[in-house]
């Protein structure tokens, strides 16, 4: 089953929030959507599960009761167990008992919060706050799972954990849709929607959004001055220097660069802002 949404506009007064943007949602897959503050993946996400009604294009999503939802928040209440929290979640969504147990003793086992069950949630780490929100979203088992960055601010070991449940919510047959500010993150991803200031910068597979990028990069010590500058960017300790077709190359002291997830979302920022070079692959 697909769900998703077809050419979605959004505004917020005179800010437009989505302009034109679509993503489809399979069962048994994880979609990513990133981008930066403000590139408008919570009001994606918000649209999907029904909690804004766009200005314009269509939505497809499964009854209410089969949707899982994580906020930007943990999505738990401080004042009630870990254990009672799924508790609460698993009756309202009407999961009988037995099964309920089952599979949240899994889940707290394999994530580490079992020998938590019994504190209270606004006791918890972060980490752990986050991945009670992620079982609480999935434990009725739903057909389409929306998690909100889920992984922000999350430390390594939990962060593993997350991405085990989701993996297991799509291996399930979920839909799941994820967002996340994080590339690294993102290239775990069956599939790619890069957003940026509400439009579709680029969206794929990760090795077709990276093997898309046009023209060559390479590597240089030290900016270089002249038009190249504006399509140059720090990535650790060095520069990468875009060169699109057509363009007219500067020598620099490094290499060609292979690009990665993380250059092609760069470059196809910079292609938008300079005035819409193609970024390859199905890029917008």
């Amino acid at each position: 089953m697909s769900w998703g949404a077809s050419d979605l506009t959004v505004r917020f007064g005179a800010h437009l929030a989505l302009a034109g943007v679509s993503l489809e949602a399979l069962e048994g897959r994880v979609t990513g959507v990133v981008g930066g503050d403000g590139a408008g993946k919570t009001t994606l996400l918000r649209c999907l599960v029904g909690a804004i009604r766009p200005d314009g294009g269509e939505v497809r999503r499964p009854d209410p009761h089969r949707i899982g939802y994580l906020s930007s928040s943990s999505g738990t209440y401080p004042d009630l167990t870990v254990e009672e929290n799924l508790d609460f979640a698993a009756t309202t969504y009407g999961v009988p008992p037995e099964e309920a147990r089952r599979r949240m003793a899994e889940h707290l086992e394999r994530t580490g919060l079992a020998q938590a069950r019994d504190r209270l949630a606004g006791d918890l780490s972060g980490g752990m706050r986050q991945k009670l929100g992620v079982i609480r979203a999935m434990v009725h088992r739903p057909d389409l799972l929306v998690l909100d960055e889920p992984t922000t601010g999350v430390d390594p070991v939990s962060r593993a954990d997350l991405w085990w449940l989701v993996a297991r919510a799509a291996a399930e047959g979920a839909a799941v849709v994820l967002a996340t500010a994080y590339l690294d993150e993102a290239e775990r991803a069956s599939w790619l929607l890069a957003l940026d200031e509400g439009r579709i910068l680029a969206e794929g597979t990760p090795e077709q959004i990276a093997s898309g990028v046009p023209g060559t990069i390479h590597s240089a010590s030290a900016r270089p001055g002249g038009p190249a500058a504006a399509r140059s960017w720090r990535r650790g300790a060095r520069w990468r220097v875009w060169t699109p077709p057509g363009a007219q190359s500067v020598a620099t002291d490094g290499a060609e660069v292979v690009p990665d997830l993380h250059d092609a979302v760069t470059i196809a920022a910079l292609a938008r802002e300079l005035g819409g070079a193609s970024t390859g692959g199905e890029a917008a």
